[in-house]
């Protein structure tokens, strides 16, 4: 798989690195808000690409990283052609506040899967971001992210119900009707 890392978008980058870590048994997902990238075609740029690792395999991550040119500054990983983009691997394990019963979506391509948060996974975890920091950019991510691609509503009135946060769930729904 090629990329042009001086020009490459969220998405172009998830699956470039995503393959890569796929192929060499790093079973790793894309979180936070280069998913919104991905769903919303690029409408939201993050800058940055959070994977959390599933598997026990993390300290291989370093020499798989440097293997396509990255190198490691601090806890991010950048790549001397690509300065408008990084890649982080946070702790997990992969949870959206208290749920950690998180089903990724996986797409395969040229024998590598990698693995996204589901639309309505994405959601949650802008929402929770809102919740949790008060952030109301993370808001209208969420909402970006539901007039962009079909995604489970109930789930996540449910999900913020279970949060103690119905209150987002309201204001969520009142961002979908702008």
């Amino acid at each position: 798989m090629k990329i042009n890392f001086s020009k490459c978008n969220e998405e172009q980058l998830w699956k470039y690195v995503g393959s890569h870590l796929s192929k060499n048994g790093i079973d790793a997902v894309l979180v936070g808000g280069a998913v919104v990238s991905v769903y919303t075609n690029g409408a939201y740029e993050s800058g940055d690409l959070d994977f959390i690792i599933q598997n026990l395999m993390k300290d291989k991550v370093p020499s798989l990283m440097a293997e396509i040119g990255f190198k490691r500054k601090g806890r991010h990983y950048a790549h001397p052609e690509c300065k408008h983009l990084f890649v982080e691997f946070p702790s997990g394990p992969l949870g959206i506040g208290e749920d950690i019963n998180i089903e990724p979506v996986e797409h395969k391509e040229k024998g590598a899967t990698f693995k996204i948060l589901s639309p309505t996974d994405c959601i949650k975890d802008r929402l929770a971001s809102y919740i949790y920091f008060k952030s109301n950019e993370c808001l209208d991510q969420a909402v970006l992210v539901a007039k962009n691609q079909p995604f489970k509503k109930a789930a996540v009135h449910k999900w913020c119900k279970a949060e103690g946060a119905d209150w987002a769930f309201v204001d969520f729904t009142r961002g979908l009707k702008k």
